[in-house]
């Protein structure tokens, strides 16, 4: 009994699978010949359609076609011009922050002249400075790294120096750079 099951319900999935997978066909549809026709018209450059309803006057006598393809048609060329128009591919309630500011750190909260140059590892490779902030906290930087409260940022490193390269900016939004020299302060006395 449990043979003639095990034979009989995949026969019974297959049938019912199987069923209404017959060719539907569609009156007054455009066909795949109406499509080929259309892409070989505009690739003449010709007006779509024309070429369609040609050939499907020459092949099967039937009822009259509207007109329409099912596709849009391209009478012109259309190019695209982003000038003056949102960017698509950014949401909607995005807000413009204006440039992003660098995170400065710790060392971003003190002007120049409170921090100190404690000491300097000038290796040719990768040179490195010891800076002590007003609370006596120290840190270590590199070339490049941002340091001060008017956008510093570390230019050199010598043997006994750091150099910054400070941008101020005006009230008039003009923009100017001054260089700043950090020197280990020798020790009073004797």
């Amino acid at each position: 009994m449990k043979m003639k099951w095990a034979v009989a319900l995949p026969i019974a999935v297959m049938l019912v699978m199987t069923t209404g997978c017959g060719e539907e066909e569609t009156i007054g549809a455009p066909s795949v010949a109406d499509f080929e026709a259309d892409r070989q018209a505009l690739a003449n450059r010709e007006k779509p359609g024309t070429a369609a309803k040609k050939a499907a006057k020459k092949a099967v006598p039937g009822p009259e076609l509207t007109g329409q393809t099912g596709y849009a048609t391209g009478e012109q060329d259309y190019f695209y011009d982003p000038r003056n128009k949102r960017d698509p591919f950014r949401s909607i309630r995005f807000v413009d922050k204006g440039p992003e500011q660098k995170d400065f750190g710790p060392l971003g909260d003190f002007e120049l002249g409170q921090l100190e140059l404690q000491a300097v590892i000038w290796d040719a490779t990768n040179p490195r400075a010891l800076i002590l902030d007003p609370g006596g906290r120290s840190y270590i930087i590199r070339e490049g790294a941002a340091i001060g409260k008017n956008n510093g940022q570390v230019i050199h490193i010598g043997d006994n120096l750091v150099l910054v390269k400070e941008t101020y900016e005006n009230f008039a939004g003009e923009r100017t750079t001054k260089d700043v020299e950090l020197r280990i302060r020798l020790s009073q006395g004797g």
